[in-house]
């Protein structure tokens, strides 16, 4: 059997469109808008929260025996701000334009419902295994979203794509193109995330 088939081959790669967390599950969605006019914080964003997912379903998986049930909300929310606290001290370091850009978002991260719902209905029940090629499938259907988000509202918005003009957009404007606005304001984000939802329910959910 190959690894695509495998039960671990579903648990990775599923995520990505069939269950995606933002296009099916409706999760995730206010960073989503909020953070992917570019294509650069997005990118950072995306690899924060799957830096932050996987991290919390391996040590969720790795405990949970020992975790009393009555607690083990409150264990979670420990163990994810703690990545959190983390991941947000290393943007700060490492690419602190861009984590001016995210601003309160990162640490957002410790409420987002794609991180906590992974950690009880997932990580709870399953191998540390398991456990982790789980959040980084979900990470991974997180991110394209935002990627593919920010990539279409940077070049329609501003004519560039990661920071720089797009070559040969002078052209354009020289005939009449005019850079659309609503892609820079969170409505732009909330159509663009509205069409990946009709492409996602046309591909699945009509099967």
């Amino acid at each position: 059997m190959s690894f695509a088939k495998s039960k671990e081959g579903q648990v990775l790669s599923t995520p990505l469109v069939q269950v995606n967390p933002i296009m099916v599950q409706t999760l995730g969605v206010c960073s989503a808008l909020a953070v992917t006019a570019q294509l650069k914080p997005a990118l950072v964003m995306s690899i924060s929260l799957t830096a932050v997912l996987t991290c919390s379903n391996l040590i969720v998986s790795l405990i949970r025996n020992f975790i009393p049930n009555k607690i083990r909300i409150i264990v979670f929310m420990v163990v994810i701000s703690t990545l959190v606290a983390l991941a947000d001290q290393v943007l700060k370091a490492y690419v602190f334009d861009v984590s001016k850009t995210l601003s309160v978002f990162v640490g957002l991260i410790i409420t987002n419902c794609i991180v906590m719902g992974r950690a009880e209905a997932f990580a709870t029940s399953n191998t540390p295994k398991m456990a982790l090629l789980d959040g980084l499938g979900n990470g991974a259907g997180y991110s394209l979203v935002l990627i593919l988000c920010g990539a279409v509202r940077e070049v329609f918005g501003a004519g560039k794509i990661w920071g720089s003009p797009i070559p040969g957009i002078e052209s354009l404007y020289n005939i009449g193109y005019v850079n659309n606005g609503l892609m820079l304001l969170a409505p732009g984000a909330f159509f663009i995330i509205g069409i990946f939802i009709w492409v996602s329910n046309t591909l699945y959910r009509s099967k």
